[in-house]
């Protein structure tokens, strides 16, 4: 009897100390031996390495399939010289017409006046769009990042508790009880 006692603690102790990805106990329900609680534990291990393999990459092809990056944002600066030389020229309009003198001078000067005040401004909104479009594409690729991240680690998840199972069966199909 004393015997027995030892041999199953000893087993204990070598299959909690031979699982290195599963922190339960097994215990042999079926008087399996030490070698082949041994290599029970090592083939549901594989098993469970190999679902967990399995897991981890067919979460990753879903989510690389389903991770669709939107079209990177273009045309800030057109758009920024766009609107910023419209508004120089308007401006130049508003300015020219508070000076009493503006109605006097000929439409040729007054036109090259407006359109330096719309190249000034367009330079200017051309600056400004692009630091827009610039921020915007930091902002789009760090939401992306972070995506990723998420996604890997639910897949770390995903895959562990697979494997968690698969070698839980394993082991209980074989005559083996677990204990946390």
């Amino acid at each position: 009897m004393d015997n027995r006692i030892l041999i199953r603690a000893s087993v204990v102790v070598l299959a909690t100390l031979g699982m290195h990805t599963h922190a339960e106990t097994v215990v042999p329900t079926q008087g399996q031996t030490p070698e082949q609680i041994q290599k029970d534990v090592g083939e549901c291990q594989a098993q469970a390495k190999t679902t967990y393999d399995q897991t981890l990459a067919s979460a990753n092809q879903t989510a690389a399939a389903s991770t669709t990056s939107a079209a990177p944002a273009r045309g800030g600066r057109m758009k920024g010289a766009a609107v910023g030389a419209a508004a120089g020229a308007a401006s130049a309009e508003v300015q020219g017409n508070r000076n009493d003198n503006y109605d006097k001078v000929d439409s040729d000067v007054q036109q090259e006046y407006r359109q330096n005040q719309a190249k000034d401004a367009a330079v200017a909104g051309a600056v400004i769009g692009g630091a827009k479009q610039r921020k915007s594409r930091r902002a789009q690729d760090n939401a992306e990042k972070e995506q990723a991240q998420q996604q890997s680690s639910a897949s770390a998840q995903s895959a562990d508790a697979a494997s968690k199972q698969a070698y839980s069966a394993c082991m209980t199909t074989r005559g083996y009880s677990l204990t946390p």
